[in-house]
């Protein structure tokens, strides 16, 4: 018995150091030099660096080689759900402090902020420039900032010339009985030298020839450049000061050219200037820079204020409120925040999900003019969606690091640019077929095809001659379908014969309004996996709740909406190459 519990031990010995032997040489005790693991935690969020994807783990903190703050992302395998829409978690939510606003019907407030510096207006400049050559002898202006009146002495100055032309004046005073040309010469000779009347008669009369001549002011205002000092010699022309009228002054701003568009001339505006919280000062626009500035990708904003009690002082910075000509215009309105600016047709994210699974869809939306704070928006959001205005880059970091479509990897346009003219005719034909799913919703076999006709005639109304050449080959590929299809729907004798050739109909509409748009309506894409024995089938739809056609009251609500199409969202093309017609079903 001892010998058998001796050797029952040496096995489970031997089983024992065997598995810890496997084990190490499998690696189990230590990492692999091929393969770097991918830490996650259980709600399925890893971070990563959005310029180190490489690096992932399972909490938040900084990237180990460029130290920037790691980026929550889900982890999701790409597919599992559409590629626009970004899943994440609560948590990453919080910690990115993502933030809505609800997209809503707003009127343009007609205010744009902007800022900048006050400025000396040019236009009330004066340089006080020497009249003639000569020595300054005294400076009454000691100083720049000091101010001055008109007529003010400024300074006095020695000069020959001068002297040389009161002799002269003297000597033909005597003899302007008989060379009067030559007094009246001598005497304009002092005038243009800007000597007054007042002087040369006092020339005359004192028979003395003066030394020294008073500089005097001749615009009132403020020394903002002294240019001599005492003993100096200037010649005639010399800049002696430069003075500036103050109680007037421009008020320069900085515009984007996204801010541009709705700024005039003559456009009232309010500014402030920290020196004087809460009080407010009010100007014109008076001129608008032709030329942007290539280093800042700004125009200039002129406007002119009055300054009486010269609190306003140059280079003061400011913050302006301009009314423009865009005040009274309505719309959607999103915040500015919320866009990713990539041109005409810009990025938004849109909360799809709900707060115990956020998920945030990418849209191309389509702006329009600036509203003070906020954007008008032409196309490709509803009035009521929540769009991100808080963490939207960090949203869009996540989404391109998890391999969906982002601001910088967007999709190619499926949609074309097509006439308005032919997407109404279009959306009518859009009506027609909504009335023909109502029929088969209902299983009215009657019903269905008395909608036939009035379907056929709005497809014919669809005029082909307003596409170009590409468009129309496309058009052309999909409206043969449209019509044999109808036709078949009005021949069939029972109502799956109907649904068989509806969804030839469906599947070729959908590939339409993919191509062409539509004009007004919110049109939705849905599907039913369990239509014609499992093999499933498509149908559009005016409503969000699913009524399926394929079965009618027998499975209503099977089916779940797969795509949204909102009035001028253009559609992502899931293929580079030309529809060649969907599958017809044959009797």
């Amino acid at each position: 018995m001892k010998n058998k519990r001796n050797i029952m031990i040496i096995i489970i010995s031997c089983l024992f150091f065997g598995a810890v032997a496997g084990w190490l040489i499998r690696g189990g005790g230590e990492e692999h030099p091929n393969h770097e693991h991918t830490h996650i935690d259980e709600d399925g969020v890893e971070y990563t660096c959005s310029m180190h994807p490489q690096i992932r783990q399972n909490e938040p903190g900084q990237c180990p080689l460029c130290g920037m703050a790691l980026t929550p992302v889900s982890n999701k395998k790409v597919g599992e759900s559409s590629p626009f829409v970004l899943e994440i978690t609560p948590e990453a939510v919080a910690l990115s402090n993502v933030q809505t606003t609800r997209v809503k019907f707003g009127k343009g407030s007609g205010e744009l902020t902007l800022s900048g510096k006050i400025q000396i207006n040019e236009q009330r400049l004066k340089s006080l420039a020497a009249n003639y050559a000569g020595r300054v002898d005294q400076l009454y202006i000691n100083f720049t900032g000091q101010e001055v009146q008109k007529g003010q002495k400024l300074a006095t100055l020695y000069s020959p010339e001068l002297v040389n032309a009161q002799k002269e004046l003297l000597e033909t005073a005597k003899i302007k009985d008989k060379q009067p040309a030559l007094y009246q010469a001598s005497k304009e000779k002092l005038r243009l030298w800007k000597i007054s009347e007042a002087q040369i008669a006092a020339i005359e009369s004192s028979g003395e020839v003066q030394t020294q001549f008073d500089v005097f002011a001749d615009v009132a205002g403020v020394v903002i450049a002294r240019n001599i000092a005492v003993g100096d010699f200037v010649s005639r022309g010399s800049s002696l000061f430069e003075i500036v009228d103050l109680s007037n002054v421009w008020v320069m701003l900085d515009a984007y050219e996204s801010d541009l568009g709705p700024i005039r001339k003559g456009d009232a505006l309010s500014f402030q200037v920290s020196a004087y919280p809460g009080k407010e000062f009010k100007a014109k626009v008076t001129y608008i820079d032709p030329v942007l500035n290539p280093d800042t990708r700004t125009v200039g904003i002129r406007a002119e204020a009055t300054n009486r009690d010269f609190e306003l002082k140059p280079e003061m910075f400011v913050s302006a409120n301009i009314s423009t000509s865009q005040a009274g215009q309505s719309g959607l309105v999103i915040p500015k925040t919320a866009i990713l600016w990539t041109g005409p047709r810009s990025v938004v994210y849109v909360q799809v999900g709900n707060k115990e699974a956020p998920a945030f869809e990418m849209r191309e939306i389509e702006i329009g003019a600036r509203l003070g704070e906020d954007y008008l928006v032409l196309s490709g959001i509803e009035e009521g969606e929540f769009v991100v205005t808080n963490g939207v880059f960090a949203i869009d970091a996540a989404a391109q690091l998890s391999g969906n479509y982002s601001m910088m990897t967007r999709p190619k346009v499926k949609t074309l640019d097509t006439p308005e003219a032919f997407r109404k005719q279009l959306t009518a034909f859009v009506q027609s077929y909504l009335d023909l799913k109502d029929a088969l919703v209902k299983s009215d076999m009657k019903a269905t095809l008395s909608t036939i006709d009035p379907a056929k005639s709005n497809l014919d109304k669809v005029d082909m001659e307003l596409l170009d050449s590409e468009t129309h080959e496309i058009w052309m590929e999909l409206l043969k379908p449209l019509q044999r299809s109808l036709d078949k729907i009005a021949e069939s004798k029972d109502l799956d014969g109907q649904r068989k050739h509806f969804e030839t109909v469906s599947d070729n509409l959908i590939e339409a309004i993919e191509y062409f748009g539509l004009i007004g309506n919110t049109i939705y894409k849905q599907y039913c996996p369990m239509a014609f024995r499992d093999n499933g089938a498509y149908w559009l739809s005016n409503e969000i709740e699913i009524r399926n056609p394929y079965f009618g009251e027998m499975m209503l609500k099977c089916g779940e909406v797969k795509e949204t199409y909102l009035p001028g969202k253009k559609v992502a093309s899931t293929s580079d190459k030309k529809p060649n017609g969907h599958r017809e079903h044959q009797n």
